[in-house]
């Protein structure tokens, strides 16, 4: 349970509407345009809601065996795409929740999702492979098997897809069948985010860690002293600001200049347990944090990755996703009781550089 007493709405964060699902929601995102709030929960309900109200457009019990582990939304956000523990990937219209497709594409559990910057692909992973699926659900690529259970997914740009296991990151070039480039490091990498001009790959570690590279150099560093496994890292849409969990703080790395070697990295100290989930805005400078203790704190940051918070709220329970509207107008976060939460984002005459009362 949560050691937050619930409190309203602060600073940039107003009201909205609260809703939930029927089980531990673990994935969310936005659909058609931000018309749509999408929700996945642990026992396989799919749900749909409507931004304004918040009521239910449509739900959809049981879309995997077993349970529902990821799902990605297209770009023009008319189809959502979800996978989970049948092996199978299954695609539904985002207006109505039909099913347009199921595709079964082997054993094991379809754990990630990721669909490519154009739109055009959705990259796919099952064990230790990786696959890509065209617009129409057709498979156009498979990769070799790799050493180990492929822990994350990620694409450098609308050809090329990074993969994330144990002692490696690889980088293959799907419409030309070939591997760009390997990076390797002895340890378990359970996460992976790329700078928007793909050239910097950040993964955690299972060592409590985060490791990165700098792909045009080969040039390679950690980032140590987590007490937590940072699970949780995303950048901002610059490439310049790197925000880590791994603690009940957000660390936050700049890669601006020469750094983030040599350089103290920022921090942000707003939750009182772990963070367990980190996402930027779409645009300037804003960085969401969950955490286990139930709170939503959203900062503005410095490009020397300092910041101050300017929005809290507060979700109920330990929030396992958060996700920015498109327009970045609203914020929605998902918790670990099934608990749904969207808050407004706008400014408040009374917001000073420093901070919120």
């Amino acid at each position: 349970m949560s050691n937050v007493e619930p409190f309203l709405p602060r600073g940039m964060l107003h009201e909205g509407w609260s809703s939930e699902v029927d089980d531990y929601a673990i994935v969310c995102g936005w659909a058609m345009g931000g018309k749509i709030f999408v929700v996945g929960d642990a026992a396989g309900g799919l749900y749909a809601f409507d931004y304004l109200k918040g009521n239910t457009i449509w739900k959809n019990d049981n879309v995997h065996k077993g349970g529902l582990l990821a799902i990605s939304i297209n770009l023009d956000g008319d189809i959502i795409s979800t996978g989970g523990q049948d092996g199978c990937v299954r695609f539904w219209r985002s207006e109505d929740g039909k099913e347009i497709k199921k595709i079964e594409i082997g054993k094991g559990w379809v754990e990630h999702l990721k669909h490519s910057p154009d739109g055009k692909y959705l990259s796919v992973a099952l064990s230790k492979n990786a696959y890509v699926l065209n617009s129409e659900g057709q498979e156009i690529w498979r990769s070799e098997n790799h050493p180990s259970t492929i822990s994350a997914i990620a694409w450098a740009t609308n050809n090329e897809l990074a993969t994330a296991c144990y002692g490696q990151v690889a980088f293959y070039q799907i419409n030309k069948n070939k591997i760009n480039q390997k990076l390797e490091w002895q340890g378990s990498l359970i996460s992976m985010v790329i700078s928007p001009n793909g050239d910097i790959v950040a993964c955690g570690s299972q060592d409590n860690s985060v490791h990165f590279w700098r792909r045009s150099t080969g040039h390679d560093a950690e980032m140590t002293g987590y007490p937590c496994k940072p699970s949780n890292i995303s950048f901002d849409h610059t490439g310049t600001l790197l925000a880590t969990g791994g603690s009940e703080r957000v660390t936050v790395w700049s890669f601006e200049g020469n750094g983030p070697e040599g350089t103290i990295p920022g921090e942000l100290g707003h939750h009182t347990q772990p963070v367990t989930s980190l996402s930027f805005s779409n645009k300037g400078m804003l960085v969401a944090s969950g955490s286990r203790d139930g709170s939503v704190v959203v900062s503005f940051l410095e490009k020397n990755g300092n910041g101050n918070p300017v929005g809290a709220a507060f979700s109920g329970n330990s929030v396992s996703a958060i996700a920015w509207r498109p327009d970045d107008c609203a914020i929605a976060a998902v918790n670990s009781e099934g608990g749904i939460n969207l808050w407004n984002f706008k400014v408040r005459t009374e917001l000073s550089s420093k901070g919120f009362a």
